[in-house]
């Protein structure tokens, strides 16, 4: 599989880079953000990959996180995909949190979506090996993400712990089958039957799950507007207590769901994956 390079910047003594390539998974172009920290040159990194909430793109972290300074220090090579497939043959829809910038990184079921979004699959197969075919990694990785994007860090790591060391998540939608974003999405991504969206469901995958449990972090504003209607982090945390999980819910008092409070605590989150990173 061909990567086109489109643009490369120097950022503290690390390569900050944005790559196109065709998704078979997709059926589409897409692009993805990386850094490359300066420890790239002489050994290979373990990877963190990073999920974008509703209506970002790949370059929504990369230009507004300040992440790349932390990784410089950690040896952390970061991936930043988009947040669904694109093109004008890709189905859209006119509201910010359903198509093009809302892929919920869930597999498809229904039409006209089923032929591209398919982001779950995207994430969890095509681009770990696309990363680790063209890139010198050591073959570890973690994932973290913000709201649509944290409910996929979530999810991808309760149902493929095998992939990931650890997940972290800001402001996360944890119960998506519960909650207005998550239930518009997936009837439309998926069809009105919500045993299938319980596959898709940090809440429900959680109080299920079977194997080794591995850590979270997840960082929630008290000043998040979204927080009680569609975030409710709290009943994650009921579950994560009632199975012992290894789980830690920061809430930060007065921060809201900007990359204000992303920029505000990623170091922390870098940190701790690389503790993870097995």
């Amino acid at each position: 599989m061909s990567l086109t390079e489109l643009e490369s910047h120097l950022s503290f003594g690390g390569e900050q880079k944005r790559f196109k390539h065709f998704s078979s998974t997709l059926n589409c172009d897409m692009n993805f953000s990386i850094y490359l920290p300066p420890q790239y040159k002489t050994q290979p990194l373990p990877v963190l990959y990073w999920l974008s909430g509703l209506t970002c793109t790949d370059e929504n972290f990369t230009t507004k996180a300040g992440a790349q300074a932390y990784a410089a220090d950690l040896g952390l090579i970061l991936v930043m995909p988009d947040t669904s497939p694109r093109g004008e043959q890709v189905a859209n829809n006119d509201a910010y949190d359903l198509g093009q910038g809302a892929g919920f990184y869930i597999n498809a079921t229904e039409q006209p979506w089923q032929q591209n979004y398919q982001m779950f699959d995207y994430i969890s197969v095509e681009l770990i090996d696309l990363i680790d075919n063209h890139f010198n990694t050591n073959g570890k990785q973690s994932i973290a993400g913000h709201s649509m994007g944290g409910h996929g860090a979530l999810m991808l790591a309760l149902r493929h712990p095998d992939h990931y060391c650890s997940a972290s998540a800001f402001a996360p939608i944890v119960n998506p089958s519960q909650v207005p974003w998550g239930q518009k999405a997936f009837s439309h991504y998926l069809g009105n039957d919500q045993k299938v969206w319980q596959n898709y469901d940090s809440c429900f995958l959680l109080e299920h799950y079977q194997a080794e449990p591995f850590p979270i972090l997840i960082d929630q504003g008290t000043a998040d507007n979204f927080m009680l209607e569609q975030l409710q982090p709290e009943a994650f945390e009921k579950i994560a207590i009632n199975r012992e999980w290894p789980l830690t819910l920061r809430l930060q008092q007065g921060y809201d769901h900007s990359y204000y409070f992303i920029a505000s605590f990623i170091q922390s989150h870098l940190i701790f994956h690389k503790e993870n990173l097995c």
